[in-house]
């Protein structure tokens, strides 16, 4: 697998564990993010680099699955739902506070990597009261901060560069 070196994780966790959460989320998690999440659990990369439409942007952490973390999987999704756009699953955030997240919209099996912009996000509630959206408008609102970067996991480890 590619030249990616991941550097200061935190205690290795179980495919249990890290299926567990997949439940929890009401997802299946993909097995090529599984078998780094076990062994790389809240780890940074390096090569960091990725593209977004043209523009660079830095992969910064893995989410972990230690609950006791601030950067919990569980925690972070539950603290930004609100905001995201339905099916988006995080499993890292970037040093700006934005989500690379999985994908599951038409992708239920294999989803995409996606990054997701938090600036001018809103609450999808706040959109449905404010602005009078419906829950579907409100939702494709959210998706205008949603954009691609890679068809799985591995491809996206391969897009990483200095």
């Amino acid at each position: 697998m590619n030249n990616v070196k991941w550097r200061s994780w935190d205690e290795p966790v179980t495919n249990k564990e890290v299926e567990n959460v997949g439940q929890r989320l009401g997802v299946k998690l993909p097995v090529d993010y599984i078998e780094v999440a076990i062994q790389y659990n809240g780890a940074h990369v390096s090569p960091e680099l990725f593209n977004v439409e043209g523009t660079e942007k830095v992969f910064g952490t893995l989410l972990t699955y230690d609950s006791e973390d601030d950067e919990y999987i569980l925690e972070v999704f539950n603290d930004y739902k609100d905001t995201l756009p339905k099916d988006l699953i995080p499993f890292a955030f970037d040093p700006a506070g934005n989500l690379i997240c999985f994908d599951y919209k038409n992708h239920e099996d294999n989803p995409i990597v996606v990054f997701w912009e938090h600036e001018n996000a809103w609450e999808k509630e706040d959109l449905m009261q404010d602005e009078g959206l419906t829950e579907e408008e409100a939702e494709e609102r959210a998706r205008e901060n949603v954009f691609y970067v890679a068809d799985n996991f591995t491809q996206f480890l391969d897009k990483l560069h200095d």
